[in-house]
């Protein structure tokens, strides 16, 4: 899936304001209501351990997650707007379709995760580590990409994509 176009960039990041906005109104019940799902929306999740563990479709939204540890974790899909991964072990994590946007990813080790087709506009990643990271088809600040270009390296060994290929570094 790709995000090129203008228009198009408008409309997905409408119609995912309007389910973020829904999600809201209603309270997470109806993401509470699915089997295995947990909302830590709000939550202060510092130094927890999720590593290795199935999150797919969970909320993080406003989430304080300093140092946490989500290495190896399935974030397929979740909603972590706002949340805060400062310094948290991200290490071979799916955060694929992840709805990522005004998250501050600072410090944190991205090494080898999967971040494709996810929405993380106004994040940040500022001193994170982004080696063999796959960033395809997400939708990121130009500025954000630009610095990540200044040390994007490696290629990912779930997609076989380079990380400076998957930012479209020149």
């Amino acid at each position: 899936m790709t995000y090129g176009n203008p228009a198009r960039r408008w409309r997905v990041l409408a119609i995912l304001a309007i389910c973020v906005s829904l999600w809201w109104m209603f309270d997470g019940s109806v993401a509470r209501a699915q089997e295995n799902t947990v909302d830590y929306t709000l939550t202060n999740l510092h130094d927890r351990d999720f590593s290795y563990v199935n999150l797919n479709g969970t909320s993080f939204a406003g989430a304080n997650m300093y140092r946490a540890n989500f290495q190896g974790a399935n974030l397929h899909g979740t909603i972590l707007t706002k949340g805060s991964f400062l310094q948290a072990n991200l290490k071979d994590v799916d955060l694929g379709e992840a709805f990522a946007d005004r998250v501050i990813f600072d410090r944190a080790d991205l090494t080898n995760a999967v971040f494709t087709d996810a929405i993380a506009s106004s994040s940040t990643f500022i001193e994170s580590e982004i080696t063999g990271a796959d960033f395809s088809g997400t939708i990121l600040d130009r500025y954000q990409v630009k610095l990540m270009c200044e040390r994007a390296d490696g290629i990912n060994p779930v997609t076989r994509i380079s990380t400076r290929e998957s930012l479209g570094c020149r």
